[in-house]
C-alpha cells in the first residue's frame, strides 16, 4: 500500500505542475486515498448496499405488480362481459328459434293428410276420435270427432265435431258442428246443435242455432228450427224457417240506408 501511495504522490504532482488548478484537484485525491486508508467493513458495507436494493426493487415492482394484478381484474370482467352477452345472445337465439319451432309445428299441425280413416257400419266407438287427415263415419260414435281433413257423417254421432270441411249425409248428430270450411247437411240428416262455418248448404234438419261468416242457402226440403246469422241467405220455395235471419256480416250498413 505504501508503495501505490507514493506513486500516486508523484503522480499528482507531476499533474499539478502542467494543469493549473491542479492542487486542489491533488487534494481531492488525498482525501479520497486517505478514506481508502481506514478499515472499513465490508460485510456491513454490502448489507447496507443490499437493503438499498431491495427498497429500490420493492419501490419499482409495486406499480409493475398494481399493473398486473388490474390488467388480471379487467380480463376477468372483460371476460365475464363476454360470457354474459354471448349467453343473452344464445337465450334469444334459443328463444327465436323456439318459437319458430312451435309456430311450424303449429302449421304442420293444422296441414292435413292424405290419411283417411273409416269408421264402419255396425262398429261403435265409445271416446274421442282424432285424426290428421279426413274420417268417414259409417258408424256410431260416441265423443268428440277431430280432423284437420274432411269430416262426412252417414252414421250417428253424439259429441261435438270439429273438421276442415263437413257433410252429413242422413246422418243423426247431437253436438256442436264447428268447420273452417263448408257445411253441408244432406236431405234425411238432422242435427241437434249449433253450427258455425264460412259456408252452408242446409237441406236437412237442424235445431240450434246458425252462425256462417259467408252465404248460406236453405233449400226446399230444409227444416231451421233456431236463428240463422250470415253474410247473406238464400231461402229455396218449401223450407221451414223458425228463427230470425240475420246479416250481421254484411257489408251494407242497414242503419245508413234508413238515416232521414
Amino acid at each position: 500500500m505504501g508503495f501505490f501511495k507514493d506513486f500516486k504522490e508523484d503522480f499528482n504532482d507531476a499533474v499539478n505542475e502542467l494543469v493549473p488548478g491542479g492542487e486542489d484537484t491533488a487534494a481531492k485525491e488525498e482525501v479520497m486515498v486517505n478514506t481508502l486508508d481506514g478499515d472499513i467493513d465490508v460485510e456491513s458495507e454490502l448489507t447496507k448496499l443490499d437493503g438499498l436494493l431491495e427498497q429500490v426493487s420493492k419501490k419499482v415492482d409495486e406499480p409493475s405488480t398494481k399493473a398486473v394484478e388490474s390488467a388480471s381484474v379487467q380480463e376477468q370482467y372483460n371476460e365475464k362481459k363476454s360470457f354474459f352477452s354471448e349467453t343473452k345472445k344464445d337465450t334469444k337465439v334459443e328463444a327465436s328459434k323456439t318459437m319458430g319451432v312451435m309456430e311450424n309445428g303449429s302449421e304442420a299441425k293444422n296441414v292435413a293428410s292424405d290419411e283417411n280413416a273409416v269408421i264402419t257400419g255396425g262398429m261403435k266407438i265409445t271416446g274421442n276420435v282424432e285424426s290428421i287427415g279426413s274420417i268417414e263415419v259409417q258408424g256410431e260414435i260416441v265423443g268428440d270427432v277431430t280432423c284437420n281433413g274432411k269430416l262426412v257423417i252417414a252414421g250417428k254421432v253424439t259429441g261435438n265435431s270439429s273438421s276442415a270441411e263437413f257433410f252429413a249425409d242422413a246422418a243423426k248428430i247431437e253436438g256442436e258442428v264447428v268447420t273452417t270450411g263448408t257445411a253441408k247437411i244432406g236431405v234425411g240428416s238432422v242435427i241437434i246443435g249449433n253450427i258455425t262455418a264460412t259456408s252452408a248448404v242446409i237441406a236437412g234438419a237442424v235445431k240450434g242455432d246458425i252462425d256462417v261468416n259467408g252465404p248460406v242457402v236453405v233449400d226446399t226440403s230444409a227444416v231451421v228450427m233456431g236463428n240463422i246469422k250470415s253474410r247473406s241467405v238464400q231461402i229455396n220455395n218449401g223450407a221451414v224457417i223458425e228463427g230470425f235471419c240475420s246479416q250481421s256480416y254484411s257489408d251494407v250498413d242497414v242503419n245508413s240506408v234508413f238515416a232521414i
